[in-house]
């Protein structure tokens, strides 16, 4: 059985006289891998006169960029969505027979998709001894 969640957001701003807007970045979006149904959603943004590119970032996440070609006194985002909120099992997955026991090698055809997460820096003196301080003996 799941329950559904209604969440409302909202942010503004006034100004005492016309200013000119930057561009802004709105992260207020459940991204597309989120394991959550989102049954309903809706961005609004004040003033009503803009332009909207949405884009994704590196892993995945939308964001908004707005541009306002004029001046305003006002500048709002108010976010409105509804969300299945099902039980979700964080342990529902396998492990893959190679990765049972820790450390392991990845296999080569995914060396080079995680190389920039598994190329270490050179380590420093504290990281060195935090290191040897942890045993390596399994259980």
């Amino acid at each position: 059985m799941s329950i559904l969640v209604g969440l409302h957001h909202a942010t503004r701003y006034t100004y005492d006289r016309p200013i000119s807007l930057g561009p802004q970045i709105v992260r207020l979006r459940p991204a597309p891998h989120c394991r959550t149904r989102i049954s309903s959603y809706s961005l609004n943004v004040t003033p009503a006169q803009h332009f909207v590119n949405w884009q994704q970032d590196p892993h995945g996440n939308w964001l908004a960029r707005f541009v306002f070609p004029e001046k305003t006194t006002e500048f709002s985002v108010t976010v409105d969505l509804i969300a299945d909120m099902e039980v979700i099992n964080p342990f529902d997955f396998f492990i893959e027979p190679y990765a049972e026991k820790w450390p392991f090698p990845f296999p080569p055809e995914l060396r080079e998709d995680l190389a920039c997460f598994v190329e270490p820096e050179p380590a420093g003196p504290r990281l060195t001894d935090l290191i040897r301080s942890i045993p390596r003996e399994s259980s």
